[in-house]
């Protein structure tokens, strides 16, 4: 597998890790590394990478404003790697667009499999299936990587895409958040409760839909979320 890694990263040997590990795992990569977020907004638009490694305190931009630029034009799989464990420090980069977030110090072997989860995902290969969806005016055509809604494009990421599609193969049965977490993002994130959230609300931004009055993506409280066809909507209003 050929593809391009950007790390932004000022500290030499976290740099060095990521290179290394990239490396090891994809033999034909090509790794870039900047050192400040102007380098790496400049290095992004020069080579559009396959994937992204930010770290958020590095010089100006930090990694929070170069993931927000990156996502006003792409939909590239994106990991924060920070020393920043707050929840809120989470929580706001998945609300800027990260795919996953890692605080430093962390373990290598855990690193390299988040990166070899989002670069699956960015690829497809976890779902098989690639007939067409259509539910209630939204479209998602697993093959071309497209969603629509009453006609009109919706750009999704990586994980958003997936997230919808799970849901929508699923329409009208809640599923649990741990069988979200499982099935989007793997194993190792059971329990990581605050990127499904974070991601519903995403979803629901881009389809048009609204968390007081949820058309498509419905809470089912001490359950999970399900999609809803609107023919079960209008029942339940008779």
């Amino acid at each position: 597998m050929s593809f391009t890694i950007l790390i932004a990263e000022d500290e030499p040997s976290i740099a060095t890790i990521v290179s290394v590990g990239a490396r090891m795992t994809w033999p034909d990569c090509r790794v870039q590394v900047a050192t400040t977020g102007t380098q790496a907004l400049q290095m992004f638009q020069e080579t559009m990478p396959d994937l992204v490694v930010l770290d958020v305190q590095m010089p100006p931009p930090d990694g929070f404003t170069v993931c927000q630029r990156i996502r006003e034009t792409s939909r590239v799989p994106v990991m924060i790697l920070t020393v920043r464990d707050s929840t809120l420090d989470k929580v706001r980069a998945l609300d800027l667009g990260a795919d996953d977030y890692l605080t430093k110090p962390f373990d290598h072997l855990e690193l390299l499999a988040r990166l070899r989860a989002l670069v699956r995902r960015a690829q497809g290969s976890s779902m098989q299936n690639s007939r067409q969806l259509h539910i209630d005016g939204v479209t998602l055509d697993p093959v071309m990587h497209a969603v629509t809604v009453a006609g009109s494009p919706v750009t999704l990421t990586t994980t958003e895409f997936r997230l919808l599609e799970v849901l929508m193969r699923h329409a009208g049965t809640a599923l649990p958040v741990a069988y979200l977490l499982r099935e989007v993002w793997g194993s190792a994130y059971v329990g990581q409760v605050e990127y499904v959230r974070v991601f519903i609300g995403r979803l629901r931004q881009k389809l048009g839909d609204d968390a007081e009055q949820q058309r498509y993506i419905q809470t089912v409280w001490n359950s999970g979320y399900r999609f809803v066809p609107m023919v079960e909507q209008h029942t339940a209003r008779a």
